[in-house]
């Protein structure tokens, strides 16, 4: 088994509001677009966490009604560790051999990718896969379950990255030609721009029939 964990617990302060409540187009929003998309690619366990603003989050995400857990981090002012290690106390079980993990700012990556990413761990079995294109480096990355517990000993002033960057390797590294597994939406006018550019946030505007089984 192989779940997902959508960090969305961070206060969007370069945005001004919370980035997982930002509008798509067509209903969706960041939030429902990236768990759509991990169902679309056959990801039956979608575990999102939040913190800041949590309450509006989870009431507007519920009106989707696609199927995802939460996990609360109460501590989401220490940084993305903390939101990674909420999320992985909740999936965390016998037969996990790994996660998918991918931010909130990350809406346009596509089903295709996610399924690449699972299917490339599954051939070699890397600790961290992770879509490449060049020097860039995407999401949603894939953890396996070895490395959980260096991360629940990590220090959270340096977060995961020395972790990933430590076990990354070519085997694990997978080119892959997906803008939307690159573009992160930090701000106002990247925003604007990602949602004017149709080749990228209209790519997955006529969404798939959701696949049978799970990852």
């Amino acid at each position: 088994m192989i779940p997902a964990i959508v960090l969305a617990a961070g206060r969007s302060s370069r945005m001004g509001r919370a980035k997982a409540l930002l509008p798509l187009g067509g209903g969706e929003t960041f939030l429902t677009r990236i768990v759509g998309t991990f169902l679309d690619a056959g990801v039956d366990d979608v575990v999102i966490v939040v913190g800041h603003e949590r309450d509006e989050i989870v009431q507007t995400f519920a009106a989707s009604g696609l199927p995802a857990r939460f996990a609360v981090n109460a501590d989401y002012d220490r940084g993305q560790l903390s939101s990674l290690l909420a999320g992985i106390a909740v999936v965390d079980r016998p037969g996990v051999s790994a996660v998918l993990m991918t931010l909130v700012d990350v809406p346009f990556v596509s089903a295709a990718t996610v399924r690449a990413v699972v299917d490339h761990y599954r051939r070699t079995r890397a600790a961290v896969v992770r879509p490449t294109s060049g020097a860039r480096h995407g999401h949603p990355l894939l953890i396996d379950r070895a490395l959980f517990g260096e991360l629940r000993a990590a220090e959270h002033d340096s977060g995961a990255k020395p972790i990933v960057r430590a076990h990354a390797s070519a085997a694990g590294d997978l080119p892959i030609a997906d803008e939307g597994a690159y573009l992160d939406i930090d701000t106002v006018e990247e925003y604007a721009r990602a949602i004017s550019d149709r080749s990228i946030a209209g790519a997955d505007d006529a969404r798939p029939a959701r696949r049978p089984g799970s990852l």
